[in-house]
């Protein structure tokens, strides 16, 4: 996708012991689940339906971050797109791309 990254996503934050999880998701994939093989993952309404926001709206979200859960075309890609994730980490749960990011600081 040249230039800026284009969607509609759902942002939530949480915070807990001294962590910044956010939670992202693409618009279309909140409160659906994913099968592929034995793996299954459940987009839950209550951990990503937080705000709808066009997904470069995330970024300085994601940039102070210290865990992020991204589901989906469009949240993976930022990920991407602002180094957080890189491509050999995504996995895909029934075509759906998938990651997460940990930020440890030593």
């Amino acid at each position: 996708m040249p230039g800026e990254m284009r969607g509609k996503v759902f942002m939530k934050i949480h915070r807990t012991q001294g962590e910044t999880m956010i939670a992202i998701c693409d618009q279309r994939l909140l409160g659906k689940t994913f099968r592929q093989g034995k793996l299954k993952m459940t987009v839950n309404k209550r951990f990503y339906g937080g705000r709808l926001v066009d997904v470069d709206d995330c970024d300085p979200y994601l940039e102070e971050a210290t865990i992020a859960n991204l589901v989906g075309e469009h949240s993976v890609a930022k990920g991407v797109k602002l180094g957080l994730i890189d491509d050999s980490n995504v996995i895909k749960v029934g075509g759906i791309p998938h990651a997460q990011m940990i930020r440890v600081f030593l």
